[in-house]
């Protein structure tokens, strides 16, 4: 199956799904969640009229008498008077505007004479660095829609309108397990055959990032008791994410479980690397089954599984950013997948990193993102393909 056919069926269910609960957070604890109601503007802002620099306050039919004198001075914070006719106020960055005051003069091009009088040395117009009241927003004006991505700048929007606790979309729980005997946890002495757990750290790392309450199942060994023993020990778990036992070898257990319930809706899919990609169900619970090949388990993670946790969190904007890039390289053979190379980006073009095998961690870390390559396409250097960059989903 074609990536995108299988994006487009695994954002239906999972649209079909969402998360439903929500918490009240303060805005310190709402970075990165997702906001679960539209918020409108409550005030104003800013809520008054408020000089854009530092300077003198006057009215332009003014201008004509000038000098004029300073009748008072305003910093931000303070309350002022009416302006008195024929007269400027002295005002500072954010300090409200005076009654009856239409412009601000900058300082600099002001001149003051021996009495304190302030002349104009160039030609003004009506609004003249002054920020009109609700000139950002107006009270009852849209603000944040729900499903929007917290993050700092939103966070900040907020607390100019006075709130300090916001309702956000509650954590997925999520359990995260790996398969496979030849799996060894941080801390103990290899023996033959073994290797170290690396995708849990990189998944349960990824998970975090997306706001979501991990339950990390550990290691679970090429045993369909074993495994089915795993998945129905935690209550309440609204996800499984596994890695590796996804094919259709002896010692694939998660692929012979999904198979005996009949509850495989995705598998094998045009990607490279990611082919044994699957998703199904362990009685009413969602599965996502990504390869044991940590490059696989990455990419596959990024592309679909990512995208599918952000729908049934509501969240509008699911895949990742592409942007051209001119490649630096070119690319002879055509593959019957769409494939994800590790580029890194020099000069404003995409190099390759030698080692492309899934297998491999390393030449991720020196990537800056991905360079996508349609199935049964070739390209030269200096043609222009869609480039993902980590940067944009992690």
């Amino acid at each position: 199956m074609a990536v995108d056919e299988a994006l487009r069926q695994l954002l239906a269910t999972a649209r079909g799904t969402p998360f439903t609960a929500c918490e009240l957070v303060s805005l310190r604890q709402a970075d990165g969640r997702v906001l679960a109601e539209d918020l409108r503007a409550a005030i104003d802002l800013p809520p008054w009229a408020n000089s854009a620099m530092d300077g003198y306050a006057m009215r332009l039919d003014d201008l004509a008498t000038q000098p004029l004198s300073v009748s008072q001075t305003v910093f931000a914070g303070q309350a002022p008077g009416p302006l008195q006719a024929g007269s400027c106020a002295r005002v500072f960055t954010g300090a409200p505007i005076p009654a009856g005051a239409d412009c601000v003069q900058l300082q600099e091009n002001c001149r003051l004479d021996e009495q304190g009088r302030v002349s104009s040395l160039t030609t003004l117009r009506l609004g003249d660095n002054i920020r009109p009241q609700g000139n950002e927003i107006r009270a009852g004006a849209p603000l944040l829609a729900a499903g929007t991505v917290l993050n700092p700048i939103a966070l900040g929007v907020l607390a100019s309108q006075g709130i300090s606790r916001v309702s956000v979309v509650s954590r997925p729980k999520v359990a995260l397990l790996s398969s496979g005997d030849e799996l060894a946890g941080e801390g103990a002495i290899l023996g033959p055959g073994q290797i170290f757990d690396s995708n849990r750290v990189v998944l349960a790392s990824l998970l975090d990032r997306l706001g979501c309450e991990v339950i990390d199942l550990g290691r679970v060994p090429d045993d369909p008791a074993l495994l089915r023993a795993a998945l129905t020990q935690v209550a309440g778990i609204e996800l499984i994410i596994s890695s590796a036992g996804v094919s259709v070898g002896d010692a694939d257990c998660i692929g012979a479980l999904l198979r005996e319930a009949g509850e495989v809706k995705l598998w094998k899919l045009a990607i490279k690397p990611g082919k044994p990609f699957t998703f199904g169900h362990v009685g009413t619970i969602p599965l996502l089954g990504l390869p044991g090949n940590p490059g696989s388990a990455l990419v596959t993670f990024l592309l679909l599984a990512r995208p599918y946790l952000l729908a049934r969190m509501g969240v509008a904007r699911l895949e990742p950013m592409r942007v051209p890039v001119v490649a630096g390289f070119s690319w002879s053979k055509a593959g019957k997948r769409q494939e994800y190379l590790r580029v890194r980006l020099d000069g404003g073009r995409a190099r390759l990193l030698e080692n492309q095998s899934s297998a491999t961690l390393l030449s991720a870390v020196q990537a800056d993102g991905l360079l996508e390559v349609p199935a049964g396409e070739t390209f030269e250097a200096g043609d222009v393909l869609d480039f993902l960059s980590f940067d944009g989903v992690f």
